[in-house]
């Protein structure tokens, strides 16, 4: 999926400010689970909730006002309860890699107790899984 960048995910600087790449990879995981016909919101109205848990977060280069960005999104592991994504964020223009991330993210219910990963979002995951870059 691809992202402007807007003056207001910049710093004093003119610089993307970090923790706005974390809402660029949230959006980056919600539409890779509406590409393949699972809506986010409808998953927590039925009981399913997928927080994250833990981000490992690489740095690699700046990202600027009006740059446009791609964002990555790859399942790279998977178990009951919970599954790891790679995700990669990268500036169209000249190909540049400005962060990787390989985020966990768990399987909740409406009360915070783990549950097992939905059989439809189990087997989305299954199927498009790669290796850990």
């Amino acid at each position: 999926m691809e992202i402007r960048v807007y003056y207001e995910d910049t710093d004093a600087a003119g610089v993307v400010y970090h923790s706005n790449y974390l809402n660029f990879m949230e959006r980056g995981r919600t539409e890779l689970f509406r590409t393949h016909g699972l809506i986010v919101s409808q998953l927590a109205a039925e009981g399913f909730i997928f927080p994250v848990v833990r981000v490992e977060a690489d740095f690699k280069a700046p990202a600027f006002h009006d740059d446009l960005l791609r964002i990555e999104t790859n399942p790279v592991t998977t178990g009951g309860s919970s599954f790891q994504l790679a995700q990669r964020i990268i500036r169209e223009n000249d190909r540049k890699i400005i962060v990787d991330a390989l985020v966990t993210l768990a399987c909740i219910n409406l009360s915070g107790k783990p549950v097992r990963i939905p059989a439809e979002v189990l087997s989305f995951l299954k199927s498009t899984l790669q290796t850990a870059k």
